[in-house]
């Protein structure tokens, strides 16, 4: 059982926590190039201590992920509950590109160099895909997404938007052009 799936002591929460802060600081300042000293340095804990709740860089990335899915699945509820079926799909879209936007360590950890260890957050991912899943569907049924739309679909746009978020803003423009070319 991974650090993040039984409950932690107070004290290893917080140094969890720092951890996760530190790493997240540091992918996003210089990518991969970071060493687990320096993330270990930057949270105040020794290295012992990292690599007791976190494996390797891969896990760490991971961790990181299945910390903003945790945030992004409540998002993608509220999204679900809108009652036009494209509206919820462009309530998902945006709410999930807007919250990525400022989280340059979120888009690190997927768009990094290395695949993160997804085994780690099989909750997190899961319960966020299947509310995805559920609103695409939706939209396709109504006939207001391309009929050959999924939801690995959805993991292509996101990812093409977050490629090019530069703090311009200008992925918008490519969600609106993209959205142009879904719609059913």
């Amino acid at each position: 059982m991974t650090a993040s799936r039984r409950v932690l002591r107070a004290d290893a929460r917080r140094n969890r926590d720092a951890i996760l802060d530190a790493a997240g600081e540091l992918f996003a300042q210089r990518g991969d190039a970071v060493q687990m000293e320096e993330i270990a340095d930057r949270a105040g804990l020794g290295v012992g201590t990292l690599y007791r709740h976190f494996a390797d860089k891969q896990a760490l990335r991971a961790a990181i992920i299945g910390r903003r899915f945790e945030e992004m699945t409540f998002l993608a509820g509220a999204a679900e509950e809108v009652g036009d079926p494209w509206a919820a799909f462009e309530s998902l879209l945006y709410g999930y590109l807007e919250a990525a936007e400022p989280d340059a360590a979120f888009r690190f950890a997927l768009l990094g160099p290395e695949e993160p260890s997804w085994g780690d957050i099989e909750e997190q991912k899961a319960a966020f895909s299947e509310i995805v899943e559920r609103i695409v569907r939706r939209a396709v049924e109504a006939g207001r997404l391309r009929a050959d739309f999924g939801p690995g679909d959805f993991v292509l746009i996101t990812r093409a938007a977050m490629a090019n978020m530069a703090g311009d803003g200008r992925w918008r423009r490519l969600i609106d052009l993209q959205l142009e070319g879904i719609r059913a």
